[in-house]
């Protein structure tokens, strides 16, 4: 068996090493030329693949990259992987994908199967990929060709549940498209969720992030009520999870990160309107996490100018830049909101990332915590996303002043210079 993928980033490239580690020939499609020589050249770009195990594959001729669509012609299976953002109005943005799959069409053959793994609102795969393919192919969805949507499941950086090990969810546009789509994820993919249509697997995805939206703006809201009552959140959220059932666990934070908690759910939200139907948790949950960087920021001056200090021109240490903790996906990042809040109130900002050498479009590189002053030379440190290789106890003993948006300093004596999100 040989398999395509379209789109070989934060979620092409690891399926595509899933295949090949499990004796598949992959050929990968990719529009950046310069990523296609750093993967024939066995370099990876993206954390979660270990940049040996990449060599190794290339190496036994199991991944070769191009950007030629040419390359699918002799492929049993193409699997899109391409981005899905959002326009500058907040709502969907599928030109990627549908002139990727135009592309695709060119070179599609009978008996192939096509996947989207992309996330979007239902029906894109019905509505907006088959007629497309059919157009462009001259052959009929379902009865010349397979058609099917599995919503990728990657969550970077973490290691329990990989692309490999997460249950993976398969609709096809009618049985024997599902039962293809089945077959060729089966050779690589632990466990398969097959559902009846492609609607109930790009619903399912959206389920699942729009479940995270929902209950992290519910403990973000709750964060900015305590913040006024002088509740600490920390503890009322570890205290409620003590309970057994019927509770489970979400913290507070300076905002949404990532390429799907932040972006999906508005697929929904847009498509809904399609039916004269208003999503209100949807858009109630977005409006409350888009609102904690500013909340952030300004919870930075209100702590400054308890000590007397004003915002306008003070030296500020943000701790931690990727949108999540131990990686370095910046995608989305809430910390880069915060930042950019700071700088428009006249702040001084440094920041330090052990996974973020430098951020463009801010002109910055991440500072050493041991050279000159170090941390004790700023009037504030604020922990934006808490990476473990960071020594958070040292961070307390040498600042004048931490605001800790992720709880990352719990348990550790903070003499009075330690605020809390």
């Amino acid at each position: 068996m040989r398999v395509g993928v379209i789109g070989l980033g934060y979620v092409g490239l690891p399926l595509a090493m899933v295949f090949a580690d499990a004796g598949v020939s992959v050929a990968g499609i990719e529009a950046d030329v310069a990523r296609c020589e750093e993967i024939n050249a066995g370099r990876s770009y993206i954390q979660d693949v270990d940049g040996e195990d990449l060599q190794r594959v290339v190496g036994q001729g199991l991944i070769h990259a191009t950007p030629d669509y040419a390359a699918v012609a002799d492929c049993d299976a193409v699997i899109i992987c391409l981005p899905t953002p959002l326009n500058a109005n907040r709502e969907p943005d599928l030109g990627i994908v549908m002139q990727g799959t135009r592309e695709l069409a060119r070179h599609l053959r009978r008996g192939q199967l096509v996947t989207l793994e992309s996330t979007t609102y239902p029906g894109t795969t019905r509505e907006v990929l088959a007629p497309i393919l059919e157009e462009g192919s001259g052959l009929k969805a379902g009865v010349d060709f397979f058609l099917a949507f599995s919503p990728e499941r990657v969550d970077p950086g973490r290691t329990d549940f990989t692309t490999k090990t997460t249950p993976k969810v398969v609709g096809g546009l009618t049985p024997d498209c599902t039962a293809k789509a089945l077959e060729v994820y089966g050779a690589a993919i632990d466990h398969l969720v097959p559902v009846s249509t492609p609607e109930i697997a790009e619903m399912t995805k959206l389920l699942e992030n729009i479940f995270r939206s929902v209950n992290i703006a519910l403990v973000n809201e709750l964060a900015m009520l305590c913040d006024r009552m002088k509740v600490d959140i920390w503890e009322v959220v570890e205290a409620a999870a003590t309970k057994p059932f019927g509770f489970m666990k979400f913290q507070p934070g300076p905002g949404l990160g990532g390429h799907c908690i932040p972006i999906d759910p508005f697929y929904l939200s847009w498509k809904a309107r399609e039916y004269d139907f208003w999503t209100e948790f949807i858009e109630l949950a977005g409006k409350v996490n888009e609102n904690m960087p500013y909340f952030c920021a300004q919870k930075v001056h209100h702590v400054l100018n308890t000590r007397g200090k004003s915002l306008n021109g003070a030296k500020v240490l943000v701790l931690g830049v990727a949108y999540k903790a131990d990686i370095d996906d910046l995608r989305e990042s809430p910390a880069l909101k915060v930042m950019r809040r700071l700088q428009e109130g006249g702040a001084l900002v440094d920041y330090h990332d052990p996974h973020v050498p430098s951020l463009q479009g801010f002109d910055l590189h991440s500072v050493a915590l041991d050279r000159g002053a170090g941390i004790g030379a700023y009037d504030a440190v604020v922990i934006v996303t808490a990476h473990t290789a960071i020594d958070y106890r040292e961070v307390v003993e040498k600042a004048q002043l931490v605001i800790d948006l992720r709880n990352a300093t719990a348990g550790i004596p903070g003499c009075g210079k330690v605020w809390k999100l």
